[in-house]
């Protein structure tokens, strides 16, 4: 069965709906506050999470677009007391695939779960691309490649941290990437060392991205860096 990613700050509810989902058959996890959610999410393999919208620390919204930026197309399921239009609309711009408004039916959360699941299990056999087109640039993920078509010289050979780093930015491309999610992504912490070694990194990235002058690896003040074409 499907595993699930509950984050949800009213301990009463999220009690409540994991435990109604554990004895349904879908073993679920539960995070209380938005950064605890989001720990929970880069260790784990999950098949579906459920956002609060209103958290303490990190927001429902800013949980889903950092899961939407860690390049893993799992669906997302927002639970909120909001019911405006706006706030809907704004949910689904962060990456929901369903809105349920409290209070709600266990039943109906469930019947939920199910369609989006199968939904998800018949385009499972789109597999996540390990290859990237940057500009002219050409990088093979998989084998840690950067190339240059048309250039006789060999392809740039990346080291495991340069890849997942330029992976991550791929994946966001023209999207500002914050520093913090970077070091959380590539490092496993945001520590002023791996900050510091991570600097070297986009140093060196800037350099294998030269050959295509339409390529840009720009520094967002205030937030992080942003690969542009």
């Amino acid at each position: 069965m499907a595993t699930i990613l509950l984050v949800e700050d009213d301990p009463n509810l999220g009690q409540l709906v994991q435990e109604y989902l554990n004895l349904k058959g879908y073993p679920t996890d539960r995070a209380t506050d938005g950064n605890q959610g989001l720990q929970h999410f880069m260790a784990g393999q999950y098949d579906l999470c459920i956002f609060d919208v209103m958290m303490p620390k990190k927001d429902g919204f800013t949980l889903a677009k950092e899961v939407r930026m860690a390049g893993r197309d799992v669906p997302i399921i927002f639970l909120t007391a909001k019911s405006m239009q706006e706030d809907t609309i704004q949910g689904f711009k962060a990456g929901a695939d369903d809105y349920i408004t409290k209070p709600f039916s266990m039943e109906e959360l469930l019947l939920r779960i199910q369609a989006i699941l199968r939904r998800y299990q018949r385009s499972s056999d789109v597999a996540e691309p390990t290859t990237y087109r940057i500009g002219e640039l050409a990088f093979d993920y998989q084998h840690q490649l950067l190339s240059y078509p048309g250039d006789d010289g060999q392809p740039q050979k990346l080291t495991s941290k340069e890849s997942e780093l330029l992976k991550l930015l791929a994946q966001n491309l023209n999207q500002p990437v914050s520093r913090s999610f970077a070091l959380k992504m590539v490092w496993g912490d945001d520590s002023y060392f791996n900050a510091r070694s991570m600097d070297v990194y986009v140093t060196k990235l800037r350099k294998y991205l030269k050959p295509d002058p339409a390529v840009q690896l720009v520094n967002v003040h205030g937030e992080g860096f942003k690969l542009v074409v």
